[in-house]
């Protein structure tokens, strides 16, 4: 891609997503979801002004980094652990349900074993980068609900790894590795484990340190490096970045310039992040959902979405602690946003499910995605 092309590309990407956000804000809305519905309009599905390109797919992975360390400087670590068993209750319940219907409706569907199980596997995903964006432009980072969703999201993400490592093991080799996803398991712990306790004790005198320098920007430099360094060194271990971005944002919480950081990362921010919610909705394909279409597409996507948002619903079932609203748990946890949208990516290149089907799959990632925004704002304007 040129630069030209990039530079354009940006500015359309920025002012539809402003103006969108804009636009969702004063009907009472979240903004996430006027720039989810900016990318619908500008992509290839629609108007075709921008296509993802690779360097514009790198901007929105930098912009979900970004997010997952500015909601991390914004939760605590001893609420969130606090709200441990709870959440890991909540992220349980809301992997098997969704895998266990997906799995049956595939089967009814007339599909193999082997693609029912990746269908149900797609489905386990929660997209914690929606869920949190959303609490967070509400401001109620801070509520019981909240710290249970995102533990329960990030809880999702570690254990998808698991279940995607799984699967796709099975589709390359044919056989099934209890080791191998015990591993990977193993590792997402104890990376944060190792991560969490290593930066709580080195991070004041890191921060010490560079409050001394006299360079412009020093303190926001040092904290994204931090961020990145964290992420880069979970995804080169076989997790997810935003699971060391998250805890990256969770260690500089417990430092005394915390509001320093959190007040200098907004602006990056602002400038990333709807990159990534942009690039997000330009991956809708609206002609999927013809009812003239050949395949039956609409027809399996509305079955899917009708399993998907059951089988997350029933994590507010699981809710038994005093003062946490059930309806916000389990709406929070309905969106599959960009992790969805991986595991139909990598069934379609692996060739175990056919094209109408991953239509169908894009569709209820979206549909799911795209509901969430306005639910929550409704629970809690009625709260």
């Amino acid at each position: 891609m040129e630069l030209r092309e990039l530079l354009i590309s940006l500015a359309l990407v920025w002012l539809a997503a402003k103006l969108a956000g804009e636009g969702m804000e004063r009907l009472g809305q979240t903004a996430v979801l006027g720039e989810l519905l900016a990318g619908v309009l500008i992509g290839p599905g629609v108007l075709g002004l921008v296509h993802e390109s690779l360097i514009l797919h790198a901007l929105a992975e930098i912009g979900v980094v970004i997010l997952l360390f500015e909601i991390g400087l914004e939760s605590d670590l001893h609420e969130l652990l606090r709200a441990g068993l709870q959440s890991t209750i909540v992220a349980l319940v809301g992997i098997a349900c969704p895998f266990l219907l997906g799995f049956a409706l595939s089967v009814w569907w007339g599909k193999p074993a082997l693609v029912a199980v990746f269908v149900g596997a797609t489905l386990t995903a929660t997209s914690v980068g929606i869920t949190a964006r959303v609490l967070a432009d509400l401001g109620r980072l801070q509520e019981a609900a909240a710290r249970v969703v995102l533990g329960a999201a990030v809880l999702d993400d570690i254990l998808g790894l698991v279940i995607l490592a799984v699967v796709t093991r099975q589709v390359q080799t044919g056989a099934f590795s209890p080791a191998a996803a015990g591993l990977i398991l193993v590792k997402a712990l104890a990376f944060l484990l190792i991560a969490i306790a290593l930066g709580i004790r080195f991070a004041p005198t890191l921060l010490a340190w560079v409050g001394q320098m006299r360079a412009r920007g020093s303190l926001i430099v040092y904290a994204v490096l931090f961020c990145v360094l964290l992420a880069a060194i979970a995804e080169r271990i076989g997790l997810a970045t935003i699971i060391g971005a998250f805890a990256a944002g969770l260690i500089l919480a417990r430092t005394e310039r915390r509001a320093h950081i959190e007040a200098q990362i907004k602006p990056v921010a602002d400038l990333f992040v709807p990159i990534f919610f942009v690039t997000i909705g330009m991956k809708v394909q609206p002609a999927v959902l013809n009812p003239f279409a050949a395949g039956g597409t609409l027809a399996l996507t509305l079955s899917l979405t009708a399993v998907a948002l059951a089988g997350k619903l029933a994590t507010g079932l699981s809710v038994y602690q005093r003062g946490v609203q059930r309806w916000p748990v389990a709406v929070g946890m309905i969106p599959r946003g960009e992790v969805g949208l991986i595991f139909a990516g990598i069934g379609l290149a692996n060739g175990v499910i056919e094209a109408n089907l991953y239509a169908a799959l894009v569709a209820m990632v979206m549909v799911t995605t795209f509901m969430v925004p306005p639910w929550l704002r409704a629970l809690y304007r009625r709260a």
